[in-house]
């Protein structure tokens, strides 16, 4: 049996926010009472358990900064609109209007072949019927009389609606007289087709006027085809309201009392065939919710108007609680519509005016005396946490029993309407969704949560959805119309797609939401006979990362016949009874692994709209989104099992730290073994790959750090040579222990000896390769006194600071920050996939030198550990583009980067780090040596891995690049192509060194095919007797070295076939001088004596080739 739904009561503590007494009937059995009283408190300590313990902060006071509420108050004073100055024009027409109806004359009362025939052929305009049309034959008469009145409705007149973005609606109410209708005209769309008439009446009438020339157009009331509506657009002349930004609905009213309550209650059924005569004596006509709520919200129009306007005379807030919701709805693409999810402003501002009444006992759920603020976070609080599909809320109402209901309800028992009859399964799923991530959004003490909440549109489904699905379907099928109620076709055939959608991904996701067709408006004359809708339903899908690709899925035990009947009819012959290795038999389906191009989640969603909705529909169906997984993903390797790329690396460098640790002979006991590479915390772009005949061509960078001794020396420059011979030592016990091992000692920064001299690469036999340094913790000591100039040391002071915050960086914050990603990226599964495809675009777009793997790894952990005002990405497409909307959107020369890896970083510590960033401006407002200030809970100080760049030519470029690619993808819209977000172009460059195509070939050599010819393996592994050796790095070392002050570079450190550069504009004219540090050539301009110096850009260009001898190719100059 069906679940059976009773009366929730509703109670509320004036001091403790509110609690709700339920009363539920079981499916069987006799009615039983259930009572829960739930809490949320309100300048209280009291915590209650689950959920509600959670939110009870966040009615505690108005607001938790200053700055948060001077941001609302400006707010509310930018999308109030200025009545006064822009709607005069606008108020004029609707008088015009009003005047005009009010004289129409009344029609006698015909037959409806007569009334259409006389409709169409006198006066040119088409009666808009609702679906199904009435029949030619019937009994019904058509007729028109003087409205009963005629006023000025809706947000505008309540003073709630908002200047943002789209038009502004006025809505001016046309209340037809009672005396037009009769008593059973609630039955059969009888009411609805009377209502098409007098609506088809009042458009001839406004057309026919000659003193009035705007244009007209019928569309639908909210996306209800039952209710359709003309709406009044500019035009030029005397009536052109335009510079308003409005437009005008005219949409129809009956009287409150002209149909009984009782006969529209939703378990009602008001829709009847003759041939339903016995059922309807029996009892036993299924309801019609959606035809009763439609019918009961024409009656009640001017009583919502009236309730709504009390509301707000009694509170204070609530005008500006009501424009609160209206923005937030906006900014999350919820509207009153059906396809815009039913929950539109006026939901949000009676759902606000019923939880402020109060019941028997003089207690409500909200309070008249909150803040706008207030109510405005009650109500989410409200909306997130309660389940009102599975617990239908009644409001001053007796007990009501709904059956086979699944659909959201808010009762009014005062207007006996469902507040909620348009939502669908799927826009209550997304409200509830939203309404919690604003709640999490609010309490969290970063302080762009203001705008992650009010100011950013979320509505794009490429970010907001981890997977968009485009269906196209032609038309609905027939089959749809087979329903009882009155709901649209398209939405009948979207809640079979969603409920087969929802049996079928089961935990796979997170959210389903459904986009059904437009509706566009239409002209009136008879010609325009069908309404416009687009051909594509677009799903989309928040996913579970750690379900996503399972392969095999366990449905009910063979012995459960009923259950396992229902799982074979759902999934035919893919189905298939399978015994586990538990000994269980039960029904199951296995899912094959063929790569990210035909994807479980593929198979599965094109095995359900083939067996439930089409073949024609299947064989067009378009996955959008996981086309980005192809740029990174290898073989059969989904981009959500990235780790298992890793796994080799890490295995070794496991095998690595016991070995180390098992080493005898060694002068002091190892303290501590830390890995400090992106190799090793799944971030670098190429994984690894481990292969015997041919090394790894970069080294994992790894550090050991020895136990504290009082005999290292007090002198940098013999730490650094003590440090030789250790890991002189330590190369030699490996190579003793392990077979075929082989250590080899290398050094660098050789012209600075207070930095770090020397490191060891350890070649494996399977291919894997280390670099180890030796961290010596006294060393930070020794710089930081040598820095105050309380050390011997005769070192420059810039190089003491420089080697200092090396140190720091290499051997401190490196470790941290690769064992915090490493944690991270087990948390977030498609952390190291994202972080992958972010520096693929990086490098794509020539950035590598400049924009560190840091910050970048920075950036896009940002996305994950402070998603809002999304939930965590999903897939590798949201993580990427979530990413580049923040880059795009982040103004770091105000704002700096603050990421907090585990959430817990307070408030005062958040403010520490603002306090930081503005002292670093003031020191340097110029922003010479710190651009961007990239701070986290590992490293206040923010400057770790910013301070050696970007410069602000380049910060800036990463700017505009980011903004380029989301404006790119806005502007492809569902034909999206990922790859041209990762084109370079170079026509923005000065000059391009071209380098020969067998050194780029060479860089991807991990990626090429193994050679069949084995003797060529072996040579090939005997030349790679340098690990980490890049000539192309080599290259561009010497020229930064050589150029640096005068060329800006510019190149992709994974496959770039070319080097790009950028002329320094101070290399321009400039009068002549002595020890200019670049080549040069005199310039004489017409009518001046003096010769002026410029970059000799020619001779340049030569050395430069010159220099990379058989690497380049070609050098072009551009400019």
């Amino acid at each position: 049996m069906a679940p059976v739904f009773k009366k929730r009561k509703l109670s509320a503590d004036a001091s403790n926010g509110y609690a709700i007494r339920r009363s539920a009937e079981e499916t069987s059995g006799a009615p039983r009472e259930m009572h829960e009283d739930r809490t949320a408190a309100r300048g209280s300590n009291t915590a209650t358990s689950g959920a509600r313990e959670e939110s009870t902060p966040f009615l505690n006071g108005a607001y938790n900064s200053n700055m948060f509420q001077l941001k609302v108050d400006e707010l509310l004073l930018k999308v109030r609109p200025k009545y006064e100055r822009r709607m005069v024009r606008a108020e004029n027409t609707l008088r015009k209007l009003e005047r005009i109806i009010d004289r129409i004359p009344s029609r006698r009362a015909m037959p409806i072949w007569q009334a259409e025939r006389e409709q169409r052929e006198s006066h040119k305009i088409r009666i808009p019927f609702p679906n199904p049309r009435p029949e030619i034959d019937a009994k019904c008469t058509l007729a028109y009389s003087k409205p009963a009145s005629i006023s000025t409705t809706g947000s505008y007149v309540r003073k709630t609606a908002i200047e943002v973005g789209d038009q502004m609606r006025i809505d001016l109410a046309v209340t037809m007289p009672s005396h037009l209708f009769q008593n059973k005209d609630y039955l059969n769309l009888r009411y609805f087709h009377k209502r098409a008439y007098y609506l088809a009446c009042v458009a001839t009438g406004i057309e026919e006027a000659e003193d009035f020339n705007c244009r007209l157009e019928f569309a639908f009331q909210n996306d209800n085809q039952l209710q359709p509506i003309i709406v009044v657009k500019p035009n030029d002349g005397e009536w052109d309201f335009s510079e308003a930004k409005c437009e005008i609905r005219v949409i129809l009213a009956a009287g409150g009392e002209t149909f009984p309550f009782s006969k529209t209650l939703p378990n009602k059924n008001c829709i009847r065939s003759k041939a339903d005569a016995n059922t309807v004596e029996k009892g036993l006509l299924m309801p019609t919710p959606f035809y009763n709520a439609s019918l009961r919200s024409e009656c009640s129009l001017l009583a919502y108007s009236d309730f709504l306007a009390g509301a707000s005379s009694k509170s204070e807030g609530f005008r500006d609680a009501c424009l609160l919701g209206s923005v937030w709805l906006r900014q999350r693409g919820l509207g009153t519509g059906s396809t815009s999810g039913g929950y539109g402003p006026f939901e949000w501002a009676c759902t606000m005016a019923l939880l402020m009444l109060k019941d028997v006992e003089g207690k409500s759920i909200l309070s008249r005396g909150y803040s706008s603020y207030q109510l405005f976070k009650a109500t989410l609080q409200f909306l997130s946490l309660e389940d009102l599909a599975a617990s239908p809320y009644f409001i001053k109402h007796e007990c009501l029993t709904l059956e086979n209901h699944d659909q959201p309800v808010l009762f009014d028992g005062s207007r006996c309407m469902n507040l909620l009859f348009k939502m669908t399964p799927w826009s209550y799923a997304s409200l509830r969704h939203e309404a919690g991530l604003a709640l999490r959004l609010l309490s969290n003490p970063l302080p762009d949560r203001f705008d992650a909440c009010f100011i950013t549109k979320i509505d794009d489904p490429f970010q907001r959805f981890d997977c968009v699905i485009n269906l196209p379907t032609s038309q609905f099928q027939s089959s749809a119309s087979k329903q009882i109620d009155a709901t649209d076709d398209q939405i009948v055939f979207c809640r079979q797609l969603y409920q087969a959608l929802r049996i079928g991904l089961a935990d796979r996701v997170k959210l389903i939401h459904l986009k059904p067709p437009q509706v566009t408006p239409w002209g009136p004359a008879p010609s325009n006979v069908s309404v416009e809708i687009s051909s594509k339903i677009q799903i989309g899908l928040l996913l579970n990362p750690e379900q996503l690709n399972r392969i095999v899925d366990r449905g009910p035990s063979a012995e459960e016949k009923e259950a396992a009947s229902t799982f074979r009819k759902f999934w035919g012959e893919k189905a298939e009874l399978r015994r586990f290795k538990d000994g269980s038999i039960l029904e199951s389906l296995t899912w094959s692994v063929s790569g990210p191009k035909n994807s479980i989640l593929m198979q599965i969603i094109t095995h359900i709209i083939r067996r439930h909705i089409g073949d024609k529909e299947a064989d067009g169906l378009e996955i959008l989104g996981e086309s980005f997984d192809d740029l990174i993903a290898r073989k059969k390797l989904a981009a959500s099992d990235a780790l298992a790329l890793y796994q080799p690396i890490m295995g070794a460098f496991t095998i690595l730290e016991k070995q180390m640790r098992d080493l005898e002979g060694l002068p002091l006991q190892i303290r501590q073994i830390s890995a400090a590479d992106p190799q090793l915390r799944y971030a670098s772009f190429k994984a690894p790959i481990l292969d015997p005949i041919k090394s790894q061509r970069e080294p994992a960078n790894i550090h050991i750090q020895f136990e504290g001794s009082a005999r290292w020396p007090d002198d940098l420059t013999a730490v650094q040579k003590t440090k030789i011979a250790f890991l002189l030592k330590i190369g030699e016990l490996m190579a003793e222990s392990t077979a075929g091992l082989t250590a080899r000692l290398g050094l660098e920064n050789t012209n600075r000896k207070i930095l770090n001299g020397a490191f060891l690469d350890i070649f494996y036999p399977s291919g894997a390769l280390f670099r180890l340094r030796i961290h010596h913790e006294c060393e930070i000591s020794m710089l930081e006194r040598a820095l105050k100039g309380k050390s011997p040391t005769s070192n420059p002071r810039e190089e003491t600071a420089f080697a200092l915050s090396t140190y720091k960086r290499n051997f401190n914050q490196s470790a941290l920050f690769t064992q915090a990603i490493q944690t991270l990226s087990t948390r977030f599964p498609l952390l190291s996939s994202s972080m992958r495809l972010m520096k693929k675009w990086r490098d794509c777009h020539l950035l590598s030198y400049h924009i560190s793997d840091e910050l970048v790894e920075l950036l896009t952990i940002r996305t994950f550990v402070h998603p809002y005002p999304w939930s965590v990405p999903g897939s590798v497409m949201t993580g990427f583009l979530r990413t580049l909307r923040f880059i795009s959107k982040w103004d770091w020369r105000y704002e700096p980067l603050i990421v907090d890896f585990n959430g817990e970083m307070s408030s005062a510590e958040i403010d520490a780090i603002h306090l930081r960033f503005e002292a670093w401006r003031k020191i340097d407002p110029a922003m010479n040596r710190v651009i961007m200030f990239a701070a986290s809970s590992l490293d206040p100080v923010g400057v770790t891995w910013t301070e050696q760049g970007p410069s602000k030519v380049v910060a800036a470029r990463f700017t505009s690049l980011a903004k380029l690619a989301i404006g790119t993808m806005r502007a492809q819209g569902t034909n999206v192509e990922p790859q041209t977000l990762f084109a370079a172009s170079l026509a923005d460059y000065d000059f391009v060194v071209h380098l020969t195509p067998k050194l780029a070939k060479d860089k991807q050599a991990q990626e090429k095919k193994e050679s069949v010819f084995k003797n060529m393996q072996v040579q090939f592994n005997e030349d790679e007797g340098i690990a980490g050796f890049n000539p192309v790095r080599i290259f561009l070392s010497e020229l930064r070295a050589m150029y640096g002050s005068s060329v800006l570079f510019f190149d992709n450190a994974c496959q770039g076939p070319f080097i790009a550069g950028l002329w320094n504009p101070q290399t321009g004219p400039r009068p002549w001088k002595v020890n200019v540090k670049y080549s040069t050539i005199p310039t004489v301009h017409a009518g001046q004596d003096d010769a002026e110096l410029s970059i000799n850009k020619a001779a340049t260009l030569h050395d430069i080739a010159r220099l990379g001898g058989d690497m380049v190719s070609k050098v072009e100059a551009k400019r």
